[in-house]
């Protein structure tokens, strides 16, 4: 036998170690050179792993969860087989009958065997009112564990006695349900059902980053409500008159461009901090991060020099990102770098959230659910506004909670005076 022994690849630049995600192979199967055999995670990015060799997959090693170091040995592929099979591929076979073969007797036909009747189910017997049911401990068991009285249960058995599969088939036929209600009960079943689940790939990536944000950096949240009348109706009429090759739009291209307005006068809200060097990094460019929920887990795609784009094209940015990470196939690129974070839980969003902060940056900004409410205008009169709270979270060691204040107001303005986007 020839033995190939596959090693794990350098997957990315500076990348020692990966998580096995999931293998797409098992032993046994045969595989071909370039063939997807293992999808692993190197930071916020999957990336598939390909075959190298052709030929017949003998031992496989890592699980899903594992972390792996670049160069390990993580598959065995027979590539002997491989090797016969393109010779035997290349014989000419001759598989024209020979002249003297002579043909098989015909067998005789067997007649299939009547089958014999079913025998009916023995019928229940019926019980006195206030008859104990007769049944076995382990049936009796079975009826408390499922919340059953046995008094509304037939039983087949000698002298009425009830069975596992009276049981069953008291089950099977909703006759459980029909005996609670009937009795005045609530009709519903107790769950019992318990599912563990191994924390994995960007489920636990996520959860480690959680941990770290949580730990490493000291929240403060700011809350503020932002009055949308105005925008809305910008919104909406922008929306009406588009044309067909511009995208539609949504609350978070406008958000974007009032917080690439704003974060000029609070430039440590568009930065990176460095725990351990005690470096801040404050950018001029915003790369914008927007935090997108993926059947995969969350991730963050950016928007780069969101701060040069107009609404269109925040637009446009923001529906192509989200597809790819949604799609799973945003590149790693486009899933790093964010210097700011928007997040937003859409229409099921609350009154207000207390968003975690991505490290390493200093701030992010939560958009919370539109409501229209009463409120008084200028002449005291009580009018109808479309209303949302504005979450956001900084990073307490390098904003203070008055810079926090002036970058959220400036915000709000831009946001209830929506001309000013365009000025």
């Amino acid at each position: 036998m020839s033995e190939y022994r596959y090693k794990l690849p350098d997957v990315g630049e500076g990348v020692v170690e990966a998580e096995i995600v999931e293998w797409r192979i098992k032993v046994g199967d045969t595989v071909e050179e370039d063939q997807p055999i293992l999808d692993v995670m190197t930071d916020k990015a999957t990336v598939e792993v390909p075959c190298a060799v052709n030929g017949t997959v003998t031992k496989i090693v890592g699980e899903p969860g594992d972390v792996i170091p670049v160069g390990t040995e993580i598959l065995f592929i027979d590539t002997s087989g491989a090797a016969a099979s393109e010779e035997k591929d290349a014989e000419v076979k001759d598989e024209t009958p020979k002249a003297d073969t002579k043909p098989e007797p015909a067998k005789e036909e067997k007649k299939p065997e009547p089958k014999a009747e079913p025998k009916a189910a023995p019928a229940p017997v019926a019980r006195s009112e206030g008859d104990k049911p007769l049944a076995s401990p382990a049936v009796r068991q079975r009826a408390r564990e499922a919340d059953i009285d046995l008094a509304s249960v037939p039983g087949t058995g000698p002298a009425g006695r009830i069975t596992h599969r009276d049981l069953d088939d008291f089950i099977a036929s909703g006759g459980r349900l029909a005996a609670r209600t009937g009795g005045g009960g609530s009709g519903r079943s107790k769950r019992t059902g318990v599912e563990e689940q191994k924390i994995i790939g960007l489920r636990r990536k996520i959860a480690e980053n959680m941990v770290k944000a949580k730990t490493t950096i000291p929240h403060i949240a700011y809350v503020e409500e932002i009055d949308l009348t105005a925008l809305e109706e910008l919104r909406k009429h922008l929306n009406a008159t588009k044309s067909d090759d511009q995208p539609k739009l949504t609350l978070i291209p406008f958000l974007a461009a009032a917080l690439c307005r704003a974060l000029p006068e609070t430039p440590q809200a568009n930065a990176h901090y460095d725990t351990e060097a005690g470096v801040l990094t404050k950018y001029e460019a915003v790369h914008l991060g927007i935090a997108t929920a993926t059947p995969n887990g969350l991730m963050v795609p950016t928007i780069r020099h969101a701060e040069a784009m107009d609404i269109w094209e925040l637009a446009a940015e923001l529906g192509r990102l989200a597809k790819a990470a949604r799609d799973g196939k945003a590149t790693k690129d486009e899933l790093s770098g964010s210097t700011i974070t928007i997040t937003s839980l859409g229409a099921i969003g609350g009154l207000v959230t207390t968003p975690v902060i991505n490290l390493p940056e200093t701030a992010i900004i939560g958009v919370n659910k539109m409501q229209e409410l009463p409120r008084f205008d200028a002449g005291g009169r009580v009018v109808p506004k479309k209303l949302m709270n504005l979450s956001s979270s900084f990073d307490h060691r390098i904003v203070d909670g008055y810079e926090a204040a002036v970058l959220i107001q400036n915000v709000k303005a831009y946001l209830e005076n929506p001309a000013t986007l365009f000025m």
